[in-house]
């Protein structure tokens, strides 16, 4: 690159001074009160950027390189969970393409990248998320890039849910154990695991309870974070049966967490007392299904149901009730049949 000037600063109405200027179809703005230090901030800011492209040069951006930098960049940005995932792929996926330069990757390399990974046995849905953060990464740091790829077809999402003599035998096996009342929670009051672990004792009040934070797993621990969406976070009537098995809190403690189980604790004990009572083990997460299926059976309006679940769209609702459609086909199957068979004798056939 030649020789450059740094262009004039121009006077803003707000009295600062800014200078802007590209570099490779990018552009950099920089702003200052004083004339002086805006054209010594430009100069430096120039400066270091054509160092850092002769470093390039020297060292090549590899994919492996920018998914980090991404990652890092987004950190004061998303929650410390979604940041734990994508530092996963950046260690232990798409490892064809980690070592190319971002410069020299095609889609072919992403390609074998995929079929590599479907060999290895991971679910479309995985490396659906693999492509999706790598599809990111070359938004930001090769835009002009479109990549011609094929993905692995999508796997229908089947519903599991409990039946309510099953769940009754889980809870039976749960009585008296710290498990019952998280599986109350989220069977009763459709909580998810991360919300009952966030739970504390100062979001109870006049009867209800306030569901405002998640606790959830990060790269090295867990972390609080508010609720997944807006719309989860929301007040629940607290039933007597839940308020009992709640624990007295100490004085002063009003802060502290009503039901302070780790994550995998909590989803193994689930599991075990599954098999325990002689029920197909489900994930804990199929409990929240569990009380959206019951609500449909009651009737119970969508719009009641997504608010007190924390849903923001029907997505989950319909899965759960076309699962609990296709458990009542045969039910619907013979009651046509039933009624078909009336009309031919009605009719003499």
């Amino acid at each position: 690159m030649g020789k450059y000037t740094i262009p004039k600063p121009k006077k803003l109405p707000s009295g600062n001074f800014r200078i802007q200027f590209q570099i490779d179809g990018k552009r950099y703005s920089v702003c200052d009160e004083s004339k002086l230090r805006v054209k010594e901030k430009a100069d430096k800011l120039y400066k270091d950027i054509l160092a850092g492209i002769e470093q390039e040069k020297k060292s090549p951006l590899t994919v492996k390189k920018a998914m980090q930098q991404y990652i890092d960049s987004q950190k004061a940005v998303l929650s410390p969970a979604t940041i734990a995932g994508y530092q996963n792929i950046c260690n232990n996926h798409l490892k064809l393409i980690m070592g190319i330069c971002v410069s020299d990757l095609t889609s072919l390399d992403i390609q074998k990248a995929i079929s590599r990974e479907v060999q290895d046995g991971k679910s479309p849905k995985s490396i659906r998320n693999y492509t999706a953060l790598l599809g990111k990464v070359l938004a930001t740091y090769r835009p002009n890039f479109h990549s011609d790829i094929s993905l692995p077809q999508k796997e229908k999402y089947e519903a599991q849910i409990l039946s309510e003599e099953d769940l009754m035998k889980v809870l039976k096996a749960s009585k008296g154990t710290r498990y019952e009342l998280p599986i109350l929670l989220a069977s009763w009051l459709g909580l998810r695991a991360s919300e009952i672990r966030g739970l504390k004792y100062s979001d109870i009040q006049d009867g209800r309870i306030h569901i405002q934070r998640a606790i959830v797993q990060g790269e090295d621990k867990a972390y609080e974070k508010l609720t997944k969406t807006t719309a989860g976070d929301r007040w629940i009537v607290l039933p007597e049966t839940i308020s009992k098995l709640i624990p007295e809190v100490e004085e002063g403690k009003e802060d502290s967490y009503i039901c302070p189980i780790r994550q995998n604790v909590l989803l193994k004990a689930f599991h075990r007392l599954c098999l325990e009572a002689g029920v197909e083990p489900c994930r804990f997460h199929d409990l929240r299904h569990f009380q959206a299926s019951e609500a449909h059976s009651l009737g119970i309006p969508d719009k009641y149901v997504m608010k007190r679940m924390g849903h923001s769209t029907d997505n989950m609702l319909k899965t759960v009730y076309e699962h609990a459609m296709n458990d009542k086909v045969d039910d619907f199957n013979s009651a046509i049949d039933i009624h078909m068979e009336a009309l031919l004798r009605s009719a003499g056939m």
